[in-house]
């Protein structure tokens, strides 16, 4: 079956969504972009959810519909990703510059207070929040992240991002997609990749294929010191804050060790691990949607 028709099927089986783009201009004048998924009243509890390293906020567009019947999400497009504007500095793709933009985003739609769904980077970007902008922070959801990260992991990150080829074609982005996640990601269907796929590159007007992110990025990342900073004091500050913490069963960024150090040092966590599933679980997976949704109805209480 031809790749269009499949990507038709799929798509017309997702659940219907209903949200606003927004663009806003950072503190520096960038332009940046977000998805906002109205709630269902104006007094509707917030979620921000936040995307990986050299991803965008379209890793939600399973979860924000589904968890917008009951909460508004806002879902950006961390700079130099997706629709927000590559930065001329690349120097500014730090986390300290990205928090300032997502403080901003709260600000301007009026959000005095979210719970954070943060999937790799993005969890790490949450548990900054959570320390330096504590009052803004109602939870915390990370996804395959925590205070030490696997080097393992991150060398594997380091290597390729910022460095793929231009797909030839979708066939082709699609193959580049199962070499980097295929271990990560098993059994899924070849719709489900070809979905997956579409999240991550973007089709220029000539119909040219590439990472829907500014390769420099990974230049940063391969630039900054070697991985020794100590965020268990981090951790540390953290507790009080209605935590869940997701990990993949054979991730290579939160290894079982610190998994189980975080709950040691805070008995009140919330964990899941996820069976068949290394960095990351892509959140669609049924004990994720469901640990997710209890979480944030007592977080929300």
């Amino acid at each position: 079956m031809p790749m269009a028709v499949i990507l038709h099927l799929w798509e017309c089986c997702l659940p219907t969504s209903s949200y606003r783009e927004l663009f806003w201009t950072s503190h520096d004048g960038l332009r940046l972009y977000a998805r906002v998924y109205e709630g269902p009243s104006a007094a509707a509890a917030t979620v921000l959810c936040l995307h990986g390293l050299t991803r965008n906020s379209r890793d939600f567009e399973d979860l924000a519909p589904h968890l917008q019947a009951h909460y508004q999400v806002i879902d950006p497009d961390v700079r130099g990703r997706g629709l927000s504007a590559r930065d001329p500095n690349p120097q500014n793709y730090q986390p300290a510059i990205y928090i300032q933009d997502i403080v901003g985003l709260l600000d301007t739609v009026g959000a005095k207070r979210a719970t954070v769904i943060g999937t790799s980077m993005g969890g790490l970007l949450g548990m900054m929040m959570g320390v330096g902008h504590r009052a803004r922070i109602a939870g915390l959801v990370l996804n395959d992240m925590g205070p030490e990260v696997d080097p393992v992991g991150l060398d594997r990150i380091k290597g390729y991002a910022g460095r793929l080829p231009p797909p030839k074609n979708w066939d082709d982005a699609v193959a580049q997609t199962r070499s980097m996640f295929g271990s990560a990601w098993p059994n899924l269907s070849a719709q489900r990749w070809s979905v997956l796929t579409r999240r991550g590159y973007r089709e220029d007007e000539k119909g040219q294929l590439s990472v829907d992110a500014d390769p420099m990025i990974g230049e940063m990342l391969r630039a900054a010191p070697a991985a020794t900073a100590n965020l268990w004091p981090f951790w540390q500050a953290l507790r009080g804050i209605p935590m869940l913490v997701i990990r993949g069963a054979q991730s290579d960024i939160l290894s079982a060790a610190t998994f189980a150090k975080m709950k040691l040092e805070n008995p009140e966590l919330m964990q899941l691990e996820v069976a068949q599933r290394g960095h990351v679980p892509l959140l669609d997976e049924p004990e994720c949607i469901a640990a997710i949704d209890n979480f944030l109805a007592a977080a929300s209480r």
